[in-house]
């Protein structure tokens, strides 16, 4: 099929607006933890990309999106992209997909780094990355969207809920139970170094989203007009829930808010091209409490996943996925939820969270282990004490 030169560019501009993300977690992240790690925390989320974008075209893309094998895993039809061209994939060329798709595996792995911040041997993650994405990431993407199970079930994940979200939120939550606490956790004050960077990271975010999301429709139109809509309302409503829960508790802090926004954003993922826009406030206003209570919770149990992806992600897209289930739309994107009397997709949706967050959870622990037992994941006590910036990388990030 000849490709459409406007889907195209708005392909290549949504490839773009995603990938604009990954550093944009970086700074997210690196505002939040202490200033001897911010160098490390922002360099992780590039080395992320830098990992995936080779993997993607040696192995991933052929993995996720290659023949289907038994419902489990893509062919290896596309290894080093072989047999893809300039010809067009629907009405973009098959090259944009690809890219596209790129960028949803990268930041995936960036959002993770959240478990291991402030602790983790940069050649460690190294080796993880590329076991995880290949191990995880791919064969999940291939069950909800590459023709596997979980598609083949109904379950419906527009943009990521289930393989984005719930994905990297949970092995998160998995890396920060096998690596332990950070040393004082506890004891000593770990606040936000740079609140105004982290606050710039999830401008970038709300920024990209709108690729991640409205790019999701593969083409110009009205249904990518519909899914950016929704994407900025449910933000919008996310960061006044969490604002006001937080207030409710204490000051409205401008992390909480900012935090908030990114709850919405995320819950709003797998939903955006089959809710319509008042769906959409109540599906972020609902991540906000929930995300927000999550983060207590966590605090509560004392759980040092440092960056909070497992309150944010995780439960932000378990939420998300099943919200789908309950608010999908015929008129929007040509499937009902459960508020429209289809309990078959509330089930779907179901099954397809307990799947992600068992198989994600679980193989997340047993790959860390093993890299753990080869060459070990966590630094020294005393390169944690000075820092990672220097430890790992010689370098400060304030001279």
């Amino acid at each position: 099929m000849v490709a459409d030169s406007g889907d195209t560019a708005w392909m290549l501009a949504a490839t773009a607006l995603v990938l604009l993300m990954t550093p944009g977690v970086g700074l997210f992240y690196g505002g939040i933890v202490r200033k001897k790690n911010a160098i490390s925390t922002i360099s992780l989320t590039y080395l992320a990309l830098a990992i995936v974008s080779v993997q993607w075209v040696l192995l991933g893309y052929s993995l996720s999106f290659g023949p289907d094998i038994k419902g489990l895993i893509g062919g290896f039809d596309y290894l080093g992209l072989s047999g893809i061209g300039l010809e067009g994939l629907n009405t973009i060329p098959h090259l944009a997909f690809v890219a596209f798709q790129l960028t949803f595996a990268a930041i995936t792995l960036a959002i993770l780094i959240s478990g291991v911040a402030e602790r983790i041997r940069l050649s460690s993650f190294i080796v993880f990355g590329v076991l995880w994405t290949t191990l995880i990431y791919d064969p999940l993407a291939h069950w909800v969207w590459g023709g596997g199970w979980l598609a083949e079930l109904g379950a419906l994940d527009f943009a990521g809920g289930t393989v984005v979200h719930i994905s990297s939120g949970f092995s998160a939550l998995a890396l920060a139970f096998l690596l332990g606490k950070r040393a004082g956790y506890g004891e000593h004050s770990m606040e936000p170094h740079n609140i105004p960077m982290t606050l710039i990271g999830a401008a970038l975010l709300w920024f990209g989203w709108f690729g991640f999301n409205a790019g999701s429709a593969l083409q110009a139109n009205g249904l990518a007009a519909n899914a950016l809509i929704v994407t900025n309302t449910a933000a919008a409503s996310g960061a006044l829930a969490w604002l006001f829960a937080s207030w409710y508790h204490g000051k409205p802090s401008s992390l909480g808010m900012v935090s908030g926004a990114i709850a919405g954003l995320v819950a709003i993922t797998p939903a955006a091209g089959f809710v319509d826009p008042l769906a959409s406030i109540v599906i972020g206003a609902v991540a906000g409490v929930v995300c927000y209570s999550a983060m207590l919770f966590r605090i509560r149990r004392g759980w040092d996943e440092s960056l909070d992806a497992w309150a944010v992600h995780g439960i932000g897209g378990m939420w998300g996925a099943i919200a789908t289930g309950i608010f999908a739309n015929e008129a929007v994107g040509g499937y009902s939820g459960l508020l429209y009397g289809n309990v078959h997709q509330f089930i779907a949706q179901i099954i397809a969270v307990a799947s992600a967050v068992v198989f994600a959870f679980s193989i997340t622990l047993i790959l860390a282990k093993a890299v753990d037992m080869l060459m070990g994941l966590r630094v020294s006590e005393e390169e944690e004490y000075v820092g990672l910036d220097i430890s790992q990388h010689g370098e400060k990030a304030y001279a």
